[in-house]
């Protein structure tokens, strides 16, 4: 694997921080392992396909539009997984 890849791949999991000291310095914030996980597969395999995108596709405007589409779905499973907006099953409710 190349550095870049790596890097493309692997920063978005930085992410995770955020919820990790909330976590820890607030009661507000409750993630378990599970959401860890479930978020870091959620985050790595956004940075995949970004790679992928940016990696496989020439046209400039194609790629832009495919990477906005990319990160569009990832905010609509990171909220369906939040909070329910659209009652499916695997929200947990």
């Amino acid at each position: 694997m190349n550095l870049t890849v790596i890097k493309r791949v692997f920063s978005p999991l930085l992410l995770l921080l955020i919820p990790l000291f909330g976590n820890i310095f607030s009661k507000q914030v409750n993630w378990s392992l599970f959401d860890f996980i479930v978020m870091g597969v959620l985050l790595g395999l956004t940075g995949l396909s970004i790679h992928f995108i940016i990696e496989k596709l020439r046209n400039k405007t194609f790629k832009i539009v495919t990477i906005i589409f990319a990160l569009i779905i990832f905010l609509i499973i990171w909220v369906e997984l939040a909070v329910g907006v659209f009652g499916s099953p695997i929200t947990g409710s």
